[in-house]
């Protein structure tokens, strides 16, 4: 009797952590695109409560595709419906991204919201890509 409860007790955190796993592992991203900028090789991931917060880690490349338009490309990403937090690339460049966004007032994050932009000046408004959202399995 002791060694079926023990192993229905192994077999329930087998499975547990199976879920802990998935979530805490890598998961690709299409690319996000608009004119001008792209957000390439895009991946992310929910850190664990423990490591990061709960944070929102997402990584890629940013690149800035129009370079002779002079302006810059930047990539919005948000927590909870929080402000957006703006990570800027480099004019004629593609710069590696790798950012933890987080809601400190939380335990963990549990939505995100990512979209690649290109900053077009004060006189015109932002050409952004549509907003790719993601949920905490």
């Amino acid at each position: 009797m002791r060694k079926l409860a023990a192993a229905v007790v192994a077999a329930g955190l087998f499975v547990g952590g199976m879920g802990v796993a998935a979530a805490d592992s890598w998961h690709e991203v299409a690319t996000l695109k608009t004119k001008g900028a792209q957000f390439t090789d895009a991946r992310y991931k929910w850190e664990p409560v423990e490591v990061q917060q709960g944070a929102f880690h997402v990584k890629g490349r940013l690149r800035d595709l129009d370079v002779n338009d002079g302006h810059n490309v930047y990539l919005l990403v948000k927590v909870h419906g929080y402000g957006w937090n703006r990570f800027d690339g480099t004019q004629k460049k593609s710069v590696f991204i790798d950012k933890l966004v987080h809601d400190g007032a939380t335990r963990y994050t549990s939505t995100a919201d990512v979209r690649v932009c290109v900053n077009r000046g004060s006189l015109h408004p932002d050409n952004c890509s549509p907003t790719k959202h993601f949920k905490r399995p």
